[in-house]
């Protein structure tokens, strides 16, 4: 199981919709959950895309160097960066991180961000563009020279002449739940992401993806982006669910619901069907809850409840052959600990290489009465 954490590059808070106990972006508070998640073990930290993000780009190339074996997960746009271009750019971050590099594949969903940088493409057209621009971007890391004439993009003997560190070429995540989505999963790219949606809706999902990779005589890994709100007790955890949404008014939801209703996004889409905008039906599965998606657009779930618990939803997800859980919670930094020491020893963890730290030996935790120290639980807590 390859558990990442996500760097809050649009913004952070202890509270959903209000500037209550909000937290300004600054590139010290993104240091501070990168090292925490390195630090922590998680594997990797997905960095959002957008308008109403930081760059994506910058701020991994910033982190790199911050962080020891942290993998950056950073949005790649056909359609706003030329393939070779992009090829050059995720060549060169593979290379100063030492082959950290991840790259998420976005199409995009909100027509007027999409208008706004210079991409008037209807959807079906947005997956064609993203087709040609992936079958490009492989073949140029790869170290061939391309000429492609396609319906959307051409090129002419396009190179990259310093190659990346991951061969063939850093791995291609994506996540889409249209038809067109699927196909472009099935032929290109090799982890697929959804959203954390019930199981039945997963598994129908994963089951349609892989019959159309099969055509292509090809696997898929499979991955799940969730919120989590883990806590001691169950009880605890929903009270913290309800505190997190504690300051959003009805106004505040109508207005996020309306704008992502402009989404021609069919996750987006199926998001926003799961509590159609109400307060009142948020569980929307056993401990798999909506509240987030009230106003966040994308990842609008989170799971609910003890540790146990959490490890248990998380099972059955892996049960149905989902290996990469990219997880996040509000505030980033905090929840980062809180997963970490609550929910991992519940986990079949990936391995991870031995970090500088790893000979240290000695006390955890705070030495009792200046002469004991704490001894290990006999069972996680």
């Amino acid at each position: 199981m390859h558990v990442f954490w996500f760097l809050p590059t649009h913004g952070d808070s202890r509270y959903l919709g209000t500037r209550h106990g909000g937290r300004a972006v600054t590139h010290n508070y993104l240091k501070q959950v990168a090292q925490a998640a390195d630090e922590l073990g998680f594997e990797g930290v997905l960095i959002p895309t957008g308008r109403s993000c930081e760059d994506a780009w910058v701020v991994a190339s910033s982190l790199a160097p911050l962080t020891e074996r942290l993998k950056f997960l950073v949005a790649i746009r056909p359609g706003i960066v030329s393939p070779t271009v992009g090829a050059r750019m995720a060549a060169t971050l593979d290379r100063i991180s030492n082959g950290r590099l991840l790259i998420n594949v976005v199409t995009g969903g909100d027509p007027d961000e999409q208008r706004g940088d210079g991409i008037h493409l209807s959807h079906a057209e947005r997956y064609e563009a993203a087709d040609e621009f992936l079958q490009i971007w492989r073949s140029v890391l790869q170290g061939e020279s391309v000429t492609f004439e396609g319906k959307h993009l051409q090129v002419d003997k396009a190179r990259a002449l310093y190659p990346p560190v991951q061969k063939p070429y850093p791995p291609l995540f994506f996540g889409g739940s249209s038809p067109e989505a699927h196909e472009l999963a099935a032929e290109q790219v090799d982890v697929y992401l959804t959203w954390g949606e019930p199981l039945d809706a997963v598994a129908a999902k994963l089951d349609d993806l892989r019959a159309k990779a099969a055509v292509h005589g090809r696997t898929l890994k499979f991955g799940i982006r969730l919120h989590v709100i883990v806590r001691e007790t169950d009880a605890e955890a929903w009270r913290a669910a309800d505190e997190l949404i504690s300051h959003l008014d009805d106004a505040t939801i109508a207005a996020a619901q309306q704008s992502f209703a402009r989404y021609d996004s069919e996750g987006q889409r199926r998001m926003a069907a799961l509590h159609g905008g109400r307060r009142d039906r948020l569980e929307v599965a056993p401990n798999l809850w909506a509240g987030v998606g009230l106003v966040r657009s994308g990842c609008g779930t989170a799971l609910v409840g003890d540790p146990q618990t959490v490890a248990a939803r998380i099972g059955e997800y892996a049960a149905l052959g989902i290996e990469y859980f990219i997880l996040s919670g509000y505030p980033h930094l905090e929840e980062s600990y809180r997963v970490a020491e609550l929910l991992f020893p519940h986990l079949p963890l990936a391995p991870r290489a031995d970090g500088p730290a790893a000979n240290l030996d000695g006390p955890v935790g705070e030495v009792i009465a200046n002469d004991i120290v704490p001894s290990k639980p006999a069972v996680p807590v």
